[in-house]
């Protein structure tokens, strides 16, 4: 299960996403910045959605435990250089959810 709640931010949209699988719980601040949220914007209107499809990639590739407990969305293509391009298909198959 994935549980994402809005911080407050003032320089782009903020999140606590909560997950929880097999017994365990993870909490993460996911950031989406000045030079993230314009960018990803014209592939969803809602950041939440962003930030969801973004953890679903990121759970398909590597456990809770080792996500980082604070990041901005645009790190994630340092780790993983397909993130970009992946990206539209998680929100595509999270529309059908």
């Amino acid at each position: 299960m994935i549980e994402i709640n809005s911080l407050p931010a003032q320089d782009g949209p903020r999140f606590l996403v909560t997950i929880q699988e097999a017994g365990d719980r993870t909490q993460h601040e996911v950031h989406l910045g000045p030079a993230t949220w314009p960018r990803l914007q014209s592939l969803h209107p809602d950041p939440a959605q962003i930030v969801r499809a973004a953890i679903r990639f990121l759970l398909d590739r590597e456990p809770a435990g080792a996500i980082l407990p604070r990041f901005d969305l645009q790190e994630i293509s340092r780790y993983f250089p397909e993130f970009e391009r992946e990206l539209p298909g998680y929100l595509s198959s999270a529309a059908g959810r």
